[in-house]
C-alpha cells in the first residue's frame, strides 16, 4: 500500500468519525449520562443535565430522535422586553401614589365631617377613591407579575446558554446573537422495575459576539427529562 493511499484512507476514516459525531451527538451524550448513572456519579451528571434525575436502567436503547430544530437566540429581545416592562412599572408608581393620597385625603375629610349630610358626602368620596385606588393597585400588581415573569424567563435562558457554552457569568451574553439547536430523544430503559420510556430534551447554543468577531460554540446538554411510559 502506497503512502498516498494510506493518507487517503486516513482522511476518509477521519471524516467518517467526524461526520458520525456531528450527526449523532445524542448517542455519545446519553452513553456518558447512563454511564454516570451506573457509577452514581452525581457530579458528572450535573455537568450534562440542567436537572439530572436517577433512572433505573440496566440497559437502554434509543427509540427515536426528532428532527433538529434551529431557532434564533432571543435573549437580547427578552432583555429588552424585561427593561421595557420594568420602566412601565416604575412609571406607574406615580399614578398609584396619587390615588393613595386622594384616598387618604377623603378619609381625613370623613373624620372631620360634623353633620350627617357632610359625613354621607365624605363617605361617598371615600368609596369612590377606594375603588379607583384598588383598581390601580391591582393593575400595578399585574404589571409587577409581568416583570417577574420576564425576569425569570430571561434569567433561565441566560443560565441554560451559559451551561451549554461552559462559561458561567459571561458578562455580555445578553448582547450576543446566534442560533439555538434542539432535539428530543426517546429512550427505552430496562431495569429491575421493568421497562420504562423517557424523553430527553437536548439543546446547544452557537452564539456570535459581533463586536469582538468571536464565535462561542456550545455543547449539547440535557435540559429536561420526562417519563413517557
Amino acid at each position: 500500500m502506497t503512502k498516498k493511499t494510506c493518507s487517503i484512507i486516513g482522511i476518509i476514516l477521519l471524516l467518517s468519525v467526524l461526520n458520525s459525531c456531528g450527526t449523532h451527538p445524542e448517542e455519545g451524550l446519553l452513553k456518558k449520562y447512563f454511564s454516570a448513572l451506573t457509577m452514581n456519579d452525581r457530579m458528572t451528571l450535573s455537568t450534562m443535565a440542567i436537572e439530572p434525575i436517577s433512572i433505573d436502567a440496566e440497559n437502554w436503547d434509543i427509540l427515536n430522535v426528532s428532527e433538529e430544530v434551529i431557532e434564533e437566540f432571543k435573549l437580547a429581545k427578552m432583555d429588552t422586553t424585561e427593561r421595557e416592562l420594568q420602566k412601565k412599572l416604575t412609571d406607574h408608581v406615580g399614578p398609584v401614589t396619587e390615588l393613595d393620597d386622594e384616598l387618604w385625603a377623603a378619609k381625613e375629610d370623613l373624620k372631620a365631617a360634623r353633620t350627617g349630610a357632610a359625613r354621607r358626602s365624605a363617605q361617598q368620596r371615600v368609596n369612590e377613591a377606594q375603588i379607583k385606588f384598588d383598581e390601580e393597585r391591582a393593575l400595578h400588581s399585574e404589571m409587577q407579575k409581568e416583570v417577574n415573569e420576564a425576569q425569570a424567563a430571561a434569567r433561565k435562558e441566560e443560565e441554560i446558554a451559559e451551561f451549554s457554552l461552559g462559561k458561567g457569568n459571561l458578562p455580555n451574553i445578553r448582547t450576543l446573537t446566534g442560533e439555538v439547536f434542539s432535539k428530543a430523544v426517546d429512550i427505552r430503559t430496562e431495569g429491575q422495575a421493568g421497562t420504562k420510556d423517557y424523553r430527553f430534551f437536548l439543546i446547544r447554543y452557537v452564539l456570535e459576539d459581533e463586536i469582538l468577531n468571536l464565535t462561542h460554540r456550545g455543547r449539547w446538554i440535557i435540559v429536561k427529562i420526562e417519563s413517557i411510559g
